[in-house]
């Protein structure tokens, strides 16, 4: 929706004007750049330099963050070069994109140590991202150290920077630590936006402290700080893991009379709540419900329900068997299929329901690699933590957690062939 309104908007533009700008090309580049269509922005830098159009140095960070949120680290690196060679000198913001891009930290690291030699001085956001770096990781040695620089050399501290602070003690477990970090906060008059609020109920949630993540909910409410769907997310977690799965479907009901709708992630988080307190039927009921609001499952949602209905089984009752039948069926339909480790697991839970093969059988192999009967299936077989809990309880990642560009860090960093690259060297 987003994509089609500027592309209206520049259609309209290109009707109205005999001429277009860089400003113009500029606008539509970003918002195509914002939405991962990579391959629509390098067609739109090509008509630019068509038509004539010098690009400034601005239109090069553009295309650097394009590529860097795709995670495409080739492409950006391809861009960086050209500005280069183009005559422009690589600002802070230059260098601030190829940081963005490294989730190494050393890489990151080694980028800012260039930037440093090259005369360039680091601003606060670019130190506030080498910290969100090393909090991602849980490093809250790093995290502190760069803060100390940041403050060492005069730059502003605002809320994005406690962010990243707060983000490395409670991935770490340090949550007195973040405690003093909100202390801190509160006397540099710096208020507690939503993200803060996410960070610490995630926090909570980890530990399954449902209290504390509660006590932050009210605090909220009571600073007029609206929570939003990562916020109900996460104090969900925070319940799922204390057990206290009435509290998790009252949130749920409170958050739809609020407007604000159950996402995938949320659903996950129920389901993987009712795998936990042993009650697969439950969870599968979650799932249908899940399906039901429209929203498509994913192969987390798939792993976690079927790993709680073949790890609390020993019977093939009806629901089971059912429900192991049409999740084959689904992620067989969808394309998914189980790495080696979760199939050996799956196989050896099956066993304790159909010890002689059957129609469970054959339909949980159709979700297996293609690897599965190879020779050496057996050397995995031996080697896999086939550990129940650990296999429905993994949900502590960074998900709940709303990033300020979306969480994902998972990016595909395969490189595009050299053909491509010397195609994106004429851009501009």
């Amino acid at each position: 929706m987003f994509e089609e309104w500027h592309d209206n908007w520049f259609k309209e533009a290109k009707e109205r004007h005999t001429t277009l700008n860089a400003i113009i090309y500029g606008n539509i580049i970003y918002a195509h750049c914002q939405t991962c269509n990579m391959d629509r922005a390098e067609a739109l830098v090509r008509e630019m330099e068509e038509s004539g159009i010098d690009a400034p140095i601005d239109m090069y960070h553009t295309m650097m963050d394009g590529y860097t949120i795709v995670g495409n680290e080739n492409k950006c690196l391809v861009v960086f070069e050209r500005l280069k060679e183009c005559g422009f000198t690589p600002s802070v913001i230059s260098y601030g994109c190829l940081i963005n891009l490294y989730t190494k930290m050393d890489k990151a690291v080694e980028i800012l140590d260039e930037m440093t030699l090259a005369g360039v001085s680091p601003i606060e956001h670019t130190y506030t991202t080498i910290m969100h770096g090393y909090a991602s990781l849980g490093d809250t040695g790093k995290a502190f150290e760069y803060f100390t620089k940041l403050r060492n050399e005069g730059l502003e501290i605002d809320v994005y920077t406690y962010e990243a602070l707060l983000k490395a003690c409670c991935k770490s477990g340090r949550m007195q630590s973040a405690l003093a970090v909100t202390k801190e906060m509160s006397s540099q008059k710096i208020p507690r936006n939503t993200f803060v609020y996410n960070i610490l109920i995630d926090g909570w949630a980890r530990r399954g402290d449902v209290w504390e993540a509660a006590d932050l909910m009210q605090q909220m409410k009571q600073e007029g700080v609206q929570p939003d769907i990562h916020t109900y997310t996460s104090f969900i977690n925070a319940c799922c893991k204390a057990g206290d799965m009435l509290r998790a479907l009252k949130t749920i009901k409170d958050m739809e009379a609020l407007g604000v709708k159950p996402n995938v992630k949320t659903y996950t988080t129920l389901i993987h709540g009712w795998a936990r307190a042993s009650l697969p039927e439950k969870a599968l009921k979650c799932f249908e419900q899940m399906k039901l609001a429209g929203l498509k499952p994913d192969k987390a949602v798939y792993h976690c329900l079927m790993t709680s209905l073949l790890s609390r089984a020993t019977v093939a009752e009806a629901y089971i068997y059912s429900g192991v039948l049409s999740i084959c069926r689904e992620m067989i339909e969808s394309g998914l299929t189980t790495d080696i480790g979760t199939a050996v697991h799956w196989s050896k839970c099956l066993c304790k329901i159909e010890r002689t093969g059957g129609e469970l059988t054959e339909a949980l192999q159709k979700t297996f690699p293609p690897d599965w009967n190879s020779r050496h299936t057996s050397d995995v077989y031996s080697n896999v933590d086939t550990n129940d809990e650990s296999d429905i309880s993994g949900d502590d990642d960074d998900t709940y957690v709303a990033g300020r560009t979306g969480g994902d860090d998972n990016y595909d960093d395969s490189d595009e062939d050299d053909e491509d690259d010397l195609n994106l060297r004429s851009y501009f």
